[in-house]
């Protein structure tokens, strides 16, 4: 299992069309993706549960990859979030 933290910078927080071509991305992975703040958490593949999260600017996430392409899943994973948020 891999896990990553990240602070998102964007003044917009996750918002819907880069959160879009993030889920987008996610589902080529076979592995499950956890997004994580405070107590709540959700599949980061279902766009309208990430949406619902309501993260904005200056929140930490917790982001937990497990599966087969984990490795692979996560370097993609963090690549986006720093172009996008």
């Amino acid at each position: 299992m891999k896990e990553i933290e990240y602070t998102i910078n964007d003044p917009n927080g996750i918002h819907a069309r880069p959160a879009g071509v993030l889920v987008k991305t996610l589902k080529t992975f076979n592995s499950k993706v956890t997004i994580f703040k405070g107590d709540k958490n959700v599949d980061m593949k279902k766009l309208l549960a990430l949406m619902g999260m309501g993260i904005k600017q200056g929140d930490t996430i917790k982001v937990q990859i497990e599966g087969d392409d984990e490795e692979a899943c996560a370097a993609e994973l963090e690549k986006s979030l720093k172009e996008n948020f």
